[in-house]
């Protein structure tokens, strides 16, 4: 049997641009914050660097600060609620300085040791990485020839990335991504693999 052809698009990841919340590095999931004028001008920005790709598909997440952001970077996209951002549970709003203070754990971090329910019931990084597969699920086709676009948050796609690379979820913590960056992922001799990765633009 002859191997599976290998996809030949380009998987572009983008991040919102910026919010006062991740300004200020609060943990912003299911919270509906909205892009700052910074963020907004950052978006505007993204037009001219995603106009060479060949895009099949753009997919956002349905939280303003996302869809906004493909927007203005001028794009119609398909909502995806399994693009929304983990939900953080009690964490959320809360910054990492503040979580570990509530918690008496100075080494507390989101990717290794997860969250707790508030007035969300949070997520496992197992059930964020679950939503990322099923996203990748939906793009396969499109990819085989041409690119997709998917704009989502900052932790979702750190995930997502890490599932592409066939990696372990908390394979994320490794792989900073800005407000406002834009990722590149591919295959090369069937490898998933990174082409460029947060680039901001700046």
């Amino acid at each position: 049997m002859p191997p599976a052809a290998e996809p030949q698009g380009r998987l572009v990841l983008v991040r919102h641009g910026e919010t006062e919340w991740s300004r200020t590095g609060r943990h912003t999931g299911r919270t509906d914050v909205p892009l700052t004028p910074a963020g907004e001008r950052d978006a505007r920005r993204l037009r001219a660097r995603l106009d060479e790709f060949d895009l099949a598909v753009v997919r956002s997440s349905p939280l303003v600060r996302a869809r906004r952001t493909a927007e203005l970077a001028g794009f119609d996209p398909v909502a995806d609620d399994d693009l929304v951002e983990w939900d953080y549970g009690a964490h959320e709003g809360r910054t990492t300085a503040q979580i570990r203070e509530e918690l008496g754990d100075p080494g507390w971090r989101v990717i290794a040791d997860g969250v707790v329910p508030g007035e969300t019931p949070g997520e496992t990084i197992e059930e964020v990485a679950a939503r990322t597969s099923r996203v990748l699920e939906r793009v396969a086709g499109p990819l085989e020839t041409r690119d997709v676009a998917l704009f989502a948050h900052g932790h979702l796609l750190r995930v997502l990335a890490a599932t592409y690379l066939r990696r372990e979820p908390r394979f994320a913590a490794h792989l900073l991504l800005d407000a406002g960056g834009l990722c590149v992922l591919e295959h090369e001799h069937g490898v998933p693999a990174i082409r460029s990765w947060n680039d901001t633009g700046r």
